[in-house]
């Protein structure tokens, strides 16, 4: 056996170096999370300053009803009703073009049974951190003790919005500052409290597939062209990290399918993926995609696919969103602030004082929807030289009060017709206001009684 000779100073040469195919650039990840905790935020902003500046609310005790700006009252019942449905229809609307968009990144529970897993898990890891030293159970209790604590303070703020919905807030403060449970108001706050701590403190994701009606409406209005969350794999890519499983709130495994009543389209599987896979220089596995299409929303050209609308069915419903919001605009542009009505009271026909003169008695119904004051006065046309008496005109009333009074119209019978008389009664509003005149008739005698020239004398209200 020969040993091998090296001469000194020369080194072995080194052994080739195995060749690797160059790597892929990294590719971005998507940020669905990022947008829809900003959304979030917006939503419950817009949810807090509703019924606090009178934007949307329905003010039970007063009976008004309170639409971007417009005070409807409860005789407006048909502007009421349309306001609700075209809600609803929007609603139904969004749920077939885009499924359950609204569920994660609208609706008022997802975004606060998020907040109240965010809120749980920070507060135990800020406790394991500062409390290191203590035992696990004693962590546990502390961080416990105050996430209930928050939770508490949180449920009375949110069941106070709630129910300012309803109450008009400064009502609702006077009721919390004397902590009410025995008035209608005091009692309805009380219980949305303990429903919402217990809601977001047991309940929270559970409530989207035990008890709310959303998903399974969205499940019948589905189609081929509704937006959802697609997992696609053809090519095998899937290297089962797992995370996508990981992150989703409602725990599911969006491998299993996509038409899974438990998802609610949040994208937090789409960033898992997309940030694992693209790392590797691979594209995403699962994205937001139009139904059985299997195309995503980024390969779409046309702006108009790319916003959901696919058919003719989806135009259709734009169109109707459209015309819906327009006449309803217009319903509510069109009404008017002061609503005036007459109508004659036939328990008699007519009446003769002791001057021969004839009275017919009318009804006025006076009520002020606007914000400033508001002056009436009454003209009466068709009936020569007649008067009204028993009303003190002109009669001012104030925002938001109702007048109902009785008043005569008296005229000489000698310059009537006997029978019926056709006239009409003319609001005259200040400031100025168009009311359509009232087409009324004022009876007389058929025997007309002996006239006179004397003035009738007016009697008091």
């Amino acid at each position: 056996m020969t040993e091998l000779q090296t001469n000194p100073g020369t080194t072995a040469p080194a052994p080739p170096r195995k060749k690797y195919a160059p790597a892929k650039d990294p590719l971005p990840g998507t940020n669905y999370h990022r947008l829809r905790k900003t959304i979030h935020v917006i939503c419950v902003v817009i949810f807090i300053t509703l019924p606090l500046l009178n934007i949307m609310r329905f003010d039970i005790p007063r009976q008004r009803f309170y639409f971007f700006g417009a005070e409807l009252w409860i005789n407006e019942f048909g502007i009421i009703f349309l306001s609700l449905m075209f809600c609803l229809f929007l609603v139904t609307a969004m749920a077939m073009i885009y499924g359950r968009m609204y569920c994660s990144y609208l609706c008022p529970q997802m975004i606060f049974s998020e907040a109240s897993v965010t809120l749980e898990d920070k507060l135990k890891r800020w406790v394991n951190k500062r409390f290191i030293d203590l035992a696990v159970g004693t962590r546990i209790f502390i961080s416990r003790s105050f996430f209930y604590a928050i939770l508490l303070v949180a449920s009375v703020f949110l069941a106070f919005i709630f129910i300012s919905y309803f109450v008009e807030p400064r009502d609702l403060v006077h009721r919390l500052a004397h902590l009410d449970i025995k008035t209608a108001g005091g009692i309805a706050g009380a219980v949305t409290t303990l429903l919402t701590l217990i809601d977001f403190a047991f309940l929270r994701q559970r409530f989207c597939t035990t008890v709310c009606p959303y998903g399974y409406l969205q499940g019948i209005l589905a189609d081929k062209n509704t937006l959802l969350i697609d997992y696609r794999d053809e090519t095998k890519m899937c290297i089962k990290c797992l995370k996508c499983v990981r992150v989703c709130p409602m725990g599911i495994d969006i491998r299993d399918s996509s038409h899974q009543i438990e998802c609610t389209h949040c994208g937090e599987c789409i960033d898992a993926c997309s940030t694992v896979l693209g790392k590797l220089g691979k594209p995403t596995l699962i994205d937001y995609a139009w139904g059985a299409t299997g195309l995503t929303v980024g390969q779409e050209n046309a702006w108009y696919r790319k916003l959901g609308l696919r058919d003719a069915k989806r135009v259709i419903i734009l169109l109707l969103v459209v015309l819906y919001a327009s006449a309803l605009y217009i319903a509510i542009s069109m009404r008017q602030p002061v609503l005036v009505r007459i109508a004659p009271d036939r328990t008699n026909l007519y009446t003769i004082d002791n001057q021969h003169f004839v009275h017919n008695k009318f009804r006025l119904q006076l009520s002020n929807r606007g914000h400033s004051d508001t002056t009436l006065n009454l003209a009466i046309q068709g009936l020569a030289d007649a008067h009204i008496i028993g009303l003190q005109l002109p009669l001012t009333l104030k925002p938001g009060a109702v007048e109902q009074q009785e008043f005569e119209i008296i005229a000489d019978p000698s310059k009537v017709a006997p029978g019926v008389n056709y006239i009409h009664i003319v609001p005259q509003l200040s400031p100025d206001q168009k009311v359509e005149p009232f087409a009324e008739t004022f009876i007389a005698p058929m025997d007309t009684p002996q006239s006179t020239t004397q003035q009738p004398t007016e009697s008091k209200p």
